[in-house]
């Protein structure tokens, strides 16, 4: 797996092309050592992936548009619901590579997986700031279709580890992680306040997320700044129970709601996504 290298300052962040055009490491060196702000890929998943065109799940793969109905194939091991689009599991082509910056592209023919074509971008910024990610969505075909954005990082997971958002609603799920209705957040869900995730269990998508999220590492002395721009107004929050990770994904659109948003011919969607490390 070929493996591409952006450096600023202490900070350095791996991309694989090739696995999904993921990250495979965002890391702060300093002093003989690291600190992984993202969990670091292994054999089974990367750190951090692109969701296009669609986030989570789409129930029974029936995606109707305009009437008319398409059944996408599941396409994740486990899931009989097709989950997380196309990007993910496709090899993503390098169209420009800088001192700072990478850019990646992934071209849909609308062969299997997503039943229309689209190409997606992402634009890896490294600077001794932080990370910033500018994805793009753009409509190939010549009618209006669904599309949507998102993107996936796996955060470590330590006992003090505190999230803090403001989001104004939540979906409640079923047994298969399917959105069942939209409630207020409950007191044990509310990450206005920072608090800790662990003995939280979540895997469930916010509305009215204002685009800003703060993660802190008390044992470490460190925090992550996660800020967003518009169309990333939505937040999925995963919790595993037991599991050294945790996620919290911005994305354009509730979960199994694509279909609600579309792109004219030629028409892009886009936003940018930045992280941003500091010290406690």
């Amino acid at each position: 797996m070929t493996v591409l290298s952006l450096r600023a300052g202490r900070l350095a962040v791996d991309l694989a092309p090739a696995a999904g055009g993921s990250i495979t490491r965002f890391v702060l060196e300093a002093a003989g050592t690291a600190f992984d702000f993202l969990r670091p890929a292994g054999a089974a998943a990367m750190a951090c992936y692109p969701l296009v065109p669609f986030s989570n799940r789409i129930a029974n793969g029936r995606l109707v548009v305009d009437g008319e109905e398409f059944v996408l194939e599941p396409n994740w091991p486990g899931q009989r619901h097709p989950m997380h689009g196309d990007g993910w599991a496709r090899p993503w082509q390098v169209a420009r590579q800088g001192k700072d910056s990478i850019e990646l592209v992934y071209e849909h023919d609308g062969r299997g997986g997503w039943p229309f074509r689209y190409r997606a971008r992402q634009v890896f910024h490294l600077g001794e700031e932080g990370l910033a990610v500018g994805m793009t969505i753009e409509n190939l075909e010549n009618r209006p279709v669904p599309a949507g954005l998102g993107l996936h990082p796996f955060f470590p997971r330590d006992a003090d580890t505190e999230l803090a958002c403001r989001v104004e609603g939540v979906w409640r799920a079923d047994a298969e992680v399917l959105p069942v209705d939209r409630i207020a957040v409950p007191p044990e869900w509310n990450f206005t306040v920072s608090h800790q995730v662990d003995g939280v269990v979540l895997d469930n998508c916010f509305d009215g997320w204002d685009g800003q999220a703060t993660i802190r590492w008390p044992r470490h002395g460190l925090g992550l700044a996660l800020e967003a721009t518009p169309p990333f107004r939505h937040l999925v929050i995963y919790v595993p129970k037991g599991q050294p990770y945790f996620c919290v994904e911005p994305v354009s659109h509730a979960n199994g709601a694509v279909a609600q948003t579309s792109l004219r011919p030629g028409e892009t969607l886009a936003g940018e996504i930045l992280f941003r490390p500091f010290m406690l």
